[in-house]
């Protein structure tokens, strides 16, 4: 299709929301939907299957470029630097993109992800975004973007992992410790900010109060108050003692709001007693209120460019702010002016971190340098060390005499600051001459201290038989998973990653029936964003090694299995009095049937997320969790109808079909008397139709010059559970070979290849497929 017809297929599928619209009342069912489809295809005269590629693919595109577009805003780095994006009909899709209506959002879908990975992920596998520090029990906490919150023994250097915290499904961007250490709140990407028992590293309570990534949140010690922001434009104001004392039945809570930001917000601050409250965003300005009275007080100007972080003095009348243009700014409150621009890094400033005197400040940005700069003598400043990485944030320990220090990369350094540092930042023998300005000289080359972090994940290919991917890690580390039993395969080392794709490619297609995900540094895999791709791809069970030894050619759909196997826990409370009732064997006792699927299980550990497609979490848990009740009683509010059709219900995916015409060769001598447009399932292979050519087209007692009259429908295969007796169907098909073959462009056809595949890999145009047969001599 060109680009102008593609457009008029966007405005049709537009006009039938019941291909869309989950909350239209006949959104499942199929025979309707496959109506409105119908009435598409008439209308633009093209083939049904031709369309409903189309539009997949074309989905498919959309939802490419609004991730990308979320990832660069996510980033921060700038309005310039937001993706725009020049795919012709990214316009079109505004009935699906407008966050505000959800009747007509692609978010209201929900998705399927699970997350494969070790039980326990002891390092950050990507970069960390945020560090707190406990001084009582000597506990630093990481924030990491693989998702996961990590307490580290910093009185055990060796071995200082000591607990993981996990609940959220996307990017922690900011965490405090609040009641001395008790609790921890975290902000994150899933929309979501979740508060913390400290100490034991549960998770108390979620609110979901932002509809977008939440990126800050502010602290102030003395009210027990913490506010948090984001992406939404919103600051909430939470009272802490109100949120640690939420309980299953006692879980509402109230929050006050400032509104007021025009743009996504990225930093935010607050006094220790609560009285300011002061934000920074894409806008460019810095926003201050009086959260007691959610009064706004005033707006300072100056950066150029996003506030990426902020910090206040103990009475709120000082401020400094960091900013993606390169400087620093120290803002007089009271006299709501700047009084001064630090200008000590070459790119943008994207961590603060300020003496509680407000004498110096140490920041650090994408230039990869630990600064620490004096306040009144902004001429001098002393570079502590440079990471290897871009800065995200640091924590001072409390005898000041090192930081810890975060970036985009997944390992934690402790670098030391001497005490000749704070006496005399900028002493001559670090000055040059001529300028009086600090120079270059690092303070430091090596860290005291080294957290180690894990190799994240940043390439992967998925391989023809949409079963496994090959990963490649920032250690250039390369790995085989297996997606249908959601576990790693094999680690390869450091191999050429682009060789091992060819060498493991098969000529072989099977549909695209999930999408893979690499934000956290792991393989995330998402169960089709809309419910007919997860139910794309049947396969031979026998061919793919699931039941190697059975005689039946059964057919299994992937989707389907791993659906069942990831809630294969929570089958069974749901069936408990059906499995109960009846169920024994000569008098031995009842006959406890395995949930699932009966081919394989997948590993226990595995985090299985629900979720709005692009949009907020609605719940997560680890697969072997679900047999619980009240995680049950969740999953039963939770698990959409499609999932609950398959798992539940054990209602097979219907199988797709391709429609194709079979001609005689040109070189064959056979005279075709009309041309015959045949219906058969994707997975039939070839030398299923050639047993249909030999049957009903070069049926026995035919004239041998002409076609006898052709069926318009090629059997073959069943699905799993559907057991005949296949021998004599083997043998027609073993002769049939031997009297015919096929061609498609020219080609001659691989008897075990199918029909998808000669499409895809051989046919490869969106017309109906062609094949043609020869007699063999």
């Amino acid at each position: 299709m060109n680009n102008e017809i593609c457009l008029v297929l966007i405005e049709a599928y537009k006009e039938h929301r019941i291909l869309w619209d989950p909350k239209e009342r006949n959104y499942h069912n199929s025979t309707i939907r496959e109506d409105c489809w119908n009435k598409i295809s008439a209308s633009l005269n093209v083939p049904v299957d031709e369309i409903k590629f189309k539009m997949k693919s074309l989905m498919g595109t959309y939802r490419r470029e609004k991730s990308r577009y979320k990832r660069s805003q996510a980033a921060g780095l700038g309005k310039d630097n937001i993706y725009v994006s020049r795919w012709f009909a990214y316009d079109h899709f505004d009935f699906l993109a407008d966050r505000d209506n959800p009747v007509q959002t692609v978010e209201t879908l929900t998705e399927v992800s699970m997350v494969i990975r070790d039980e326990v992920e002891k390092r950050h596998r990507a970069g960390v975004n945020s560090l707190q520090y406990d001084p009582a029990l000597h506990r630093l906490f990481s924030a990491g973007r693989d998702s996961i919150i990590r307490i580290w023994n910093c009185k055990s250097m060796k071995d200082p992992y000591f607990q993981s915290m996990e609940h959220h499904t996307d990017w922690v961007n900011d965490i405090v410790l609040c009641c001395g250490g008790k609790n921890l709140i975290s902000a994150s990407s899933d929309t979501t900010v979740k508060v913390w028992n400290a100490h034991k590293g549960f998770c108390m309570s979620t609110l979901r109060t932002h509809k977008d990534y939440v990126k800050a949140l502010a602290y102030a010690k003395d009210r027990e108050q913490v506010a948090s922001a984001g992406l939404d434009k919103l600051i909430f104001l939470w009272d802490v003692n109100t949120l640690t004392a939420l309980t299953a039945s006692n879980n509402t809570v109230t929050t006050s709001s400032l509104s007021g930001n025009k743009d996504s917000i990225y930093s935010l601050a607050m006094n220790q007693t609560g009285t300011i409250i002061v934000s920074g965003s894409t806008e460019k300005v810095l926003r201050v209120w009086d959260p007691r009275y959610c009064n706004k007080l005033m707006k300072l100007r100056g950066h150029t460019d996003n506030i990426k972080a902020l910090v206040l003095n103990r009475d709120g009348t000082e401020c400094l702010s960091a900013s993606s243009d390169g400087t620093i700014k120290l803002w007089s409150l009271g006299q709501q002016r700047c009084m001064q621009t630090f200008r000590v890094h070459t790119e943008g400033v994207w961590a603060l971190l300020a003496t509680d005197t407000f004498s110096h400040v140490i920041s650090g940005g994408r230039d990869k340098r630990v600064v620490m700069t004096e306040l009144s003598y902004p001429e001098r400043y002393t570079v502590i060390c440079e990471e290897e990485a871009p800065i995200l944030k640091m924590v001072m320990m409390p005898d000041q005499s090192s930081i810890w220090v975060a970036t985009s990369e997944s390992t934690i350094n402790n670098w030391s600051i001497s005490q000749k540092d704070w006496q005399d930042s900028g002493i001559d023998d670090y000055c040059d001459s001529g300028s009086g300005v600090t120079s270059n000289v690092l303070r430091n080359t090596e860290p005291a201290q080294k957290i180690l972090g894990g190799p994240a994940i940043r390439h992967c290919h998925v391989l023809n038989d949409r079963r496994h991917v090959l990963t490649k890690d920032t250690e250039e580390n390369v790995a085989l998973y297996d997606v249908l039993k959601a576990c790693k395969v094999e680690d390869l080392g450091r191999v050429n990653f682009e060789q091992e794709i060819q060498e493991r490619n098969k000529m072989v297609y099977v549909p695209n029936w999930f999408n893979v995900d690499l934000k956290t540094g792991m393989l995330t895999i998402h169960l089709g964003q809309d419910e007919n791709d997860c139910f794309s791809a049947w396969v031979s069970a026998k061919e793919t090694g699931l039941a190697e030894n059975d005689a039946v050619d059964q057919k299994v759909n992937y989707g389907n299995l791993l659906l069942q196997a990831l809630l294969e826990h929570w089958w069974r409370p749901l069936h408990a009095d059906d499995e109960n009732e009846g169920s024994s064997n000569d008098g031995n006792g009842p006959i406890h049937t395995r949930g699932g699927n009966p081919y394989f299980s997948v590993p226990s550990h595995t985090p299985l997320i629900f979720s709005e497609v692009g949009g907020k979490t609605l719940y997560r848990l680890l697969v072997r969790d679900a047999a619980g009740e009240t995680e049950g009683g969740l999953l039963n509010e939770t698990v959409p109808a499609w999932v609950v059709n398959i798992v539940v219900d054990k209602n097979l995916p219907q199988f797709i079909k391709i429609p194709f015409y079979l001609l005689p060769h040109a070189s064959s001598g056979v005279k075709s008397l009309k041309k015959d447009r045949l219906i058969a399932n994707d997975f039939i292979q070839i030398r299923k139709v050639a047993e249909h050519v030999c049957d009903k087209v070069l049926g026995a007692g035919s004239d041998s010059g002409s076609v006898a009259g052709a069926g318009n429908t090629v059997s073959g295969g069943s699905p799993a559970g559907d057991r005949t007796n296949t021998d004599s169907n083997a043998d027609n098909s073993s002769l049939a070979e031997e009297k015919v073959e096929l061609l498609c462009n020219d080609q001659v056809l691989d008897p075990s290849m199918d029909l998808r595949t000669v499409r895809h890999l051989i046919w490869k145009s969106s017309a109906d497929l062609t094949l043609h047969y020869r007699p063999l001599k």
